[in-house]
């Protein structure tokens, strides 16, 4: 089994690199392989709405968003972590999240659906609620069942040092992994036993302007 956790900071070894290094050492403990994806610092493009993935299966811009997808469907669970900028996740991973989980939905790959998620963010001082909200309501509206922790997904600093000192919040990264690796386990002996995934409906839209 294994966990892709991606950083959407711009920095590569900042502070949410840090506490998502944490949950992926407590995922290797528990026997759960991860790779760390980083979105890095070249522009992205937020999502047009040109619907080109309908027909293509990914996004018409191929950068970062499709080298994600091209790999996301080898993953059996996600941790999306982003720094706070204006009690906001960065505006780099929203337009990366706003594009994978479009166009991701119009993939024959599926790479979400059922697949358990959870978001981390950092932050010197404050804005980290909003944040995880933001980031939670990737996975609702994709059926991907989040992980959660003793306390909100969160730690504070201003410096990766700062993090360290952070002992509840290290201490909430570490209850994330174990939790999302009992989870994964417990999906895995599920599937083992023979029970079914759920029946899927073809998706109906309501529109309420006639």
């Amino acid at each position: 089994m294994k966990v892709l956790l991606v950083n959407g900071s711009p920095h590569e070894k900042g502070c949410t690199y840090t506490a998502l290094n944490e949950v992926a050492e407590t995922l290797n403990h528990e026997g759960i392989d991860t790779e760390i994806f980083q979105i890095g610092t070249k522009p992205l493009a937020g999502c047009t709405a040109c619907k080109r993935c309908f027909q293509l299966g990914h996004c018409v811009f191929d950068d970062k968003v499709n080298e994600f997808l091209e790999i996301a469907g080898n993953f059996d669970g996600y941790i999306f972590g982003s720094p706070v900028h204006f009690a906001a996740a960065s505006g780099a991973i929203t337009s990366f999240m706003d594009r994978a989980f479009y166009a991701g939905s119009r993939s024959s790959k599926q790479p979400f659906n059922l697949k358990p998620a959870a978001a981390v963010v950092s932050a010197r001082r404050a804005g980290t609620t909003a944040t995880f909200d933001q980031l939670n309501k990737y996975f609702t509206i994709a059926q991907m069942p989040i992980i959660s922790s003793q306390y909100w997904n969160m730690v504070h600093g201003a410096t990766p040092e700062d993090v360290k000192k952070d002992i509840e919040g290290l201490q909430i990264m570490r209850t994330l992994g174990r939790n999302m690796a009992f989870f994964l386990k417990c999906k895995e002996a599920g599937i083992k036993a023979g029970i079914a995934f759920p029946e899927r409906e073809e998706i109906t839209f309501t529109n309420f302007i006639r």
